[in-house]
């Protein structure tokens, strides 16, 4: 019950409105969201240097309210398959605006469309769908019907892997980090290094209570890890021989972003159920989904009783669908997904070469348009360790991979982000829709860098004048 105290200062206060909120200004954007949201993100964001204020966005571009435009690598961490803003999705959601976006007491025919359609672009005899709003909802999903169906409760899953951050898909996540201050997690969560095969097989025969396997067919948080030719076959396989299902998280990897319609398509890989979202809603709308075969969803959810077992309220939505049909369309009317492969072929090939010349560049991995650049590590430079040390060392060395984007984005005007399993990794995920044009403006652009710092230590001293700063007041 409200006390009249707080009731007379609600009435005090002023709302801000939407038309308002298109107008505020940086500085007035940055203050309140100290005060309001989160605090250490906004310090962080501006310790970096990348805290741009972004006012319109198009395909492959975002312009900043100082008029200068910048090319999107980052592609909201591969939810921007088909571009910021893209016309094909938004002009469908401007076709269903008059009809009812939530009503659970009747078949929406759009979702109806939409699972039909991914029956149809899914590997293998999937069928079923369950709509969700987020890549981590659709773990949580898939490791109940894992469970549900097979009756068993274990899960598998890799080191170095990221399924989302609430409780089930946080449980089989390979980052202590994100973990340790949540205990208990959901029991009965098994870990096995990321591509072996034989580590794999030994756990499978171990238990007897195992309900699934969960794998990223590509590691994106990881570091954008590639497991070796042959594993997710070889996985597959022993999950049949062992009766344990199958999961694949294409959350990131899906909708062409590795060149294949889902990455599993590569190695001719059937998952029992296969988790996506990020791209699904054409980077307007969110959504997610798994989708699963007849025998799996009959025996968790194939009676009256279950059939309501697990439900979403927004899952589903109009809206939402509504963009999941226009993305699979762009997609394919587009030959993204073949155009995908081609470019990333062009950009590696490039990004091979420059690993060759500069020793910075530690490693290039990835596959289609889904790439990580790792770079060496600040930790070891005698400078460095000599003045700085303690928690801003550590933080030093958490966000190496932040110094490489700094600059890029600073100076060169590219928009790029770090993998959270692995800092000193930038990711490269551009949307499909990326030019030929806009990846050498890429490769000129990290050259350039590369060329400059011939170690990390001259980087880092570049970009973090603030932390060194601070370091010698502590």
């Amino acid at each position: 019950m409200i006390n009249i105290e707080d009731f007379m200062s609600m009435e005090t206060k002023k709302l801000t409105s939407f038309e308002e909120a298109l107008l505020l200004k940086s500085e007035e954007a940055n203050a309140d969201y100290r005060e309001y949201a989160n605090p250490q993100l906004a310090n962080l964001l501006n310790l970096l240097g990348i805290n741009k204020h972004f006012i319109k966005a198009k395909n492959t571009t975002v312009w900043d309210d100082q008029g200068d435009m910048y090319i999107d690598f980052l592609g909201a961490y591969g939810a921007l398959n088909i571009g910021h803003n893209n016309d094909a999705v938004v002009n469908k959601i401007q076709k269903v605006i008059q009809r009812p976006n939530l009503l659970q007491t009747s078949i929406n025919p759009i979702a109806t469309v939409l699972a039909k359609n991914l029956a149809i672009v899914t590997p293998g005899n999937l069928k079923h769908t369950f709509f969700c709003n987020s890549g981590a909802e659709a773990v949580e999903g898939a490791l109940k019907l894992a469970k549900i169906a097979t009756k068993k409760s274990r899960i598998v899953y890799c080191e170095g892997s990221f399924h989302g951050k609430s409780m089930g898909a946080l449980s089989v996540t390979g980052r202590n980090k994100y973990k340790k201050f949540f205990g208990p997690l959901v029991p009965l969560a098994e870990e096995v290094p990321y591509g072996d095969i034989d580590t794999l097989e030994d756990i499978l025969k171990k238990y007897n209570d195992i309900a699934a396997f969960i794998v990223e067919p590509v590691q994106g948080e990881g570091g954008i890890i590639l497991p070796p030719q042959g594993y997710l076959k070889r996985a597959s396989q022993l999950c049949k021989q062992y009766n344990v299902l199958l999961i694949a998280d294409e959350v990131q990897t899906g909708f062409g972003r590795t060149g294949y319609w889902f990455a599993c398509d590569e190695e001719n890989v059937h998952p029992d159920i296969l988790c996506m979202a990020k791209s699904l809603g054409g980077g307007v709308m969110p959504i997610g989904a798994y989708i699963t075969s007849e025998e799996i969803w009959s025996k968790a959810y194939g009676t009256l009783e279950k059939c309501l077992l697990h439900t979403s309220t927004f899952g589903g939505n109009t809206w939402a669908c509504a963009a999941g049909i226009a993305t699979i369309e762009y997609i394919y009317d587009s030959h993204l997904v073949e155009e995908t492969q081609r470019k990333g072929k062009y950009f590696l090939e490039k990004l091979y070469d420059l690993k060759e010349k500069y020793p910075l560049l530690k490693a290039v991995r990835g596959k289609g348009l889904m790439i990580g650049l790792e770079f060496q590590s600040i930790k070891d430079h005698y400078l460095l360790s000599k003045f700085v040390k303690g928690k801003t060392a550590e933080m030093l060395e958490e966000y190496t991979g932040g110094l490489i984007a700094t600059e890029l984005l600073n100076n060169y005007k590219i928009i790029t982000a770090y993998t959270l399993n692995n800092p000193n990794v930038i990711r490269v995920e551009p949307p499909l829709t990326i030019s030929y044009e806009e990846i050498d403006v890429f490769i000129r652009g990290l050259e350039d860098i590369l060329a400059k710092y011939k170690g990390m230590t001259g980087l880092a001293i570049n970009n973090f004048k603030s932390i060194f700063q601070s370091a010698l007041r502590r």
